[in-house]
């Protein structure tokens, strides 16, 4: 495939242009997020620095992945496609602004504010997911869209699981909250994947209809996730397990009927299947860890670096493209950061196996996470700060 660079010299890159839509500040904040929030913990957690975190670097370290950089994410996903969805105007401008000025103070008092009172801390954290729920609910509830219920639902739950985590400093509920992020990636990896392996295979006159979708199966995985994230917090060891495998298998089925084989010349497609495999083999894992004694690190990893942060990667990289009225061409660079996100989560399940020592496991995982959304910043951040070359809005 070959690679350009994005973005027009042209067009000059601006700051106020990134609240335009929500997708523009939020991918470029949860990438620096990502950027930064890793290796200072590795830092922090070798004693080579002393941040006045307002929790503990662990608890830290898990909350501001899934709830500082997954959430980032899910909001400028979630709210710039929701507006398509719907064919309503989207927030921006001083809006925006305000709500991602919530999510930025949650990182800020959670990184420095060893000082600050908990309520505070707390009570900031907790308020970007509902804002974020409430800006798509309206919408979708406006248009009668019962469809897009399902995300709002899987979205409170892992809300749930962020009060059960700030309150608590309890594991289980950010596994719980792994769990919701597997199910988001269910409903829209299971959206977009197949739609756009299907459009892909079309415009290359290969048969589309090979790709198979099964409702019924996307919603008794949706159950058994839901039903697993109770069992897990809840302390079911053997009812965990069962579930995992049995998510593990319906996730399976589901990508052998996407095809994702088919694509296999097309990074931005390929991507998205290869990230997906994480989820089986992240709950297979987790089963493992309840029924052989394995590692729960391997799981949470395979979930969280591998499921997460691979699938995160390949959305933002098209979504940025799409949405910026760009060709669907990969920058220069992107390529070898998708294989260098896959390659951080193998290197972290292996080290959780004792396979590779945990400092030289984790440093090359860290490097290799950096690598990959470092590229991502080097190549996009002009996409997301510049106008459209069409001139429209977007």
């Amino acid at each position: 495939m070959q690679a350009i660079p994005t973005g027009n010299p042209e067009q000059p890159a601006s700051i106020s242009l990134l609240f335009s839509y929500p997708f523009r500040i939020f991918f470029l904040s949860m990438a620096i997020l990502g950027l930064l929030s890793i290796p200072l913990w590795v830092l922090q957690v070798s004693g080579a620095i002393n941040l006045p975190l307002a929790m503990p670097g662990l608890f830290w370290h898990q909350h501001e992945m899934l709830f500082g950089f997954l959430s980032a994410a899910i909001a400028g996903f979630l709210l710039t496609a929701v507006c398509v969805w719907t064919q309503t105007q989207r927030t921006h401008g001083f809006l925006l602004l305000m709500l991602w000025l919530v999510w930025l103070a949650g990182r800020l008092l959670l990184m420095f504010g060893a000082e600050a009172p908990e309520r505070l801390v707390m009570a900031v954290n907790l308020a970007f997911l509902p804002l974020v729920m409430l800006d798509a609910g309206w919408r979708i509830w406006a248009a009668r869209q019962k469809r897009q219920l399902m995300i709002l639902l899987i979205l409170g739950l892992f809300w749930a699981m962020q009060i059960g985590f700030v309150t608590q400093l309890d594991f289980r509920f950010s596994y719980g909250a792994l769990i919701m992020a597997l199910a988001l990636i269910s409903i829209i990896g299971g959206r977009i994947t197949p739609a756009f392996s299907t459009g892909w295979l079309r415009q290359q006159g290969l048969d589309a209809t090979v790709v198979k979708t099964m409702p019924r199966l996307d919603f008794a995985l949706l159950a058994n996730l839901i039903a697993l994230m109770l069992s897990l917090v809840l302390g079911w060891s053997t009812l965990t397990a069962v579930l995992a495998l049995t998510a593990a298998v319906l996730m399976l089925v589901r990508l052998v009927g996407w095809k994702g084989w088919l694509t296999r010349t097309e990074p931005l497609l390929w991507m998205l299947h290869l990230s997906i495999l994480w989820v089986p083999v992240s709950l297979a894992l987790l089963a493992g860890s309840l029924l052989a004694g394995w590692p729960t690190s391997a799981w949470a990893h395979a979930a969280g670096t591998g499921a997460v942060g691979c699938l995160i990667l390949g959305v933002i990289a098209r979504v940025a493209l799409g949405h910026t009225g760009r060709p669907l061409i990969l920058p220069r660079g992107m390529v070898m950061a998708f294989f260098a996100i896959h390659l951080a989560a193998v290197v972290r399940v292996v080290t959780a196996f004792d396979g590779i020592s945990w400092a030289a496991g984790v440093g090359i995982s860290t490097l290799l996470w950096m690598l990959a959304y470092g590229v991502f910043l080097w190549r996009y951040t002009r996409v997301l700060a510049s106008p459209r070359p069409d001139g429209k809005e977007g």
